[in-house]
């Protein structure tokens, strides 16, 4: 049960992140560079949850690191584009702002550990079986 309820956190947690992503976009400047980077982080900030539904149920470990790693890319770049809200800044809240950016760097490092761990494990599958 515990490593049950451990596997449905980080899509919790991911989902909590999409949440806040929203939240923030609707708090950016009404401008043109406003509503370009809201746009962005939208997208970018809610399709790690959507890929990592999709991972869990990946058809092989190549399919589950390949979904991962898309994952990964998309907070990536949401965290790209939160380090560019901050410097202009294109909102006034500062606090959900940081929130959102210390979130995302810890999801990317739970993302970056969690693919170093299948990819090692795809190799020690694959030199069992050979």
């Amino acid at each position: 049960m515990l490593n049950e309820k451990k596997k449905y956190d980080l899509e919790l947690r991911l989902i909590q992140f999409s949440v806040l992503v929203i939240s923030l976009s609707e708090s950016l400047i009404n401008s043109q560079s406003g509503k370009y980077i809201s746009g962005q982080i939208i997208r970018s900030g809610i399709t790690p949850a959507l890929n990592y539904g999709e991972a869990k149920s990946a058809e092989s470990i190549n399919d589950f690191v390949h979904k991962m790693k898309i994952a990964l890319k998309e907070l990536r770049e949401t965290f790209i584009a939160l380090q560019i809200i901050k410097a202009k800044p294109l909102t006034k809240n500062t606090e959900l702002l940081d929130k959102c950016i210390v979130e995302s760097n810890v999801l990317i490092s739970i993302f970056v550990k969690s693919i170093k761990t299948a990819e090692t494990n795809r190799k020690i599958n694959s030199n069992n079986n050979s």
